[in-house]
């Protein structure tokens, strides 16, 4: 949460990379707990991170709030997340589309948590993004099921 504050607060992106790395070195300890990061240099990990955090794409995605966006939104909307996607945190993510979109009018919106994914619709073990690699499914078939379901049933609807 500290790394995403610096980096939707600070505007300058020079001064955004000697935060981050100021920030980072200080707690790199914390970081290095997460099992893809065990092993790495501590300046190759912080100088890596800053490269990542200071892009425009990443500085864009952090800052950026959907709700107003999915408000707007009109056709049937179907929002999956993986029970143990890490990446994007399910209960939340899934609550919060809901919400924007009944703001919007919007009753037609389906969400589920998808038990035992992770991020990609994997089946999987932790949901950590170092398990990715080691996954040699591709997307599950119940993720696949589901929304080739939903979408059957909103073409049956018309």
């Amino acid at each position: 949460r500290n790394i995403y504050t610096l980096v939707r607060d600070e505007k300058d992106p020079d001064q955004l990379a000697v935060k981050l790395t100021k920030y980072l070195k200080e707690n790199i300890h914390i970081l290095k707990e997460n099992p893809g990061y065990s092993g790495m240099d501590e300046n190759v990990l912080a100088g890596m991170l800053v490269k990542q955090m200071t892009q425009p794409w990443m500085r864009f995605f952090i800052s950026h709030d959907p709700a107003p966006v999915l408000e707007r939104v009109k056709c049937p909307v179907l929002a999956l997340n993986g029970e143990k996607d890490l990446q994007v945190p399910p209960r939340e993510n899934l609550s919060a589309i809901q919400a924007a979109a009944e703001r919007g009018g919007n009753s037609r919106v389906t969400v589920k948590e998808l038990k035992g994914l992770n991020h990609l619709f994997q089946e999987c073990t932790t949901g950590s993004p170092a398990e990715y690699q080691m996954i040699e499914q591709t997307f599950s078939p119940e993720a696949l099921s589901e929304i080739s379901g939903w979408i059957q049933s909103v073409v049956n609807k018309k």
